[in-house]
């Protein structure tokens, strides 16, 4: 009796929305921490920290504003090509 699929591996994406979201809460921690430490070693109240957050924040709403432009645009692409593939075949008699 085979209980387990044959390959129980699930193949992951580039676009696979929690780790997208994990990879951008670790970034934007660590770049919390950063501040944290510079602010502590420069004895600044919360510039650092709060600038090093933003800073993370504002890149990775770019780099997912960027890829979701690119995905579209591919989309676009393939849905435009469909349709001209599709009248041309119409035309054919």
């Amino acid at each position: 009796m085979k209980l387990l699929p044959s390959n129980p591996r699930v193949k992951s994406s580039p676009n696979d929305a929690l780790g997208l979201g994990m990879d951008a809460a670790l970034a934007i921690g660590l770049f919390f921490g950063i501040g944290f430490a510079l602010d502590r070693w420069l004895g600044t109240t919360p510039v650092f920290m709060i600038g090093m957050s933003l800073l993370a924040a504002v890149g990775f709403f770019l780099k997912f504003k960027y890829r979701y432009d690119l995905e579209m645009n591919k989309l676009e692409a393939e849905r435009l090509s469909r349709l001209h593939r599709d009248q041309s075949a119409r035309r054919t008699p």
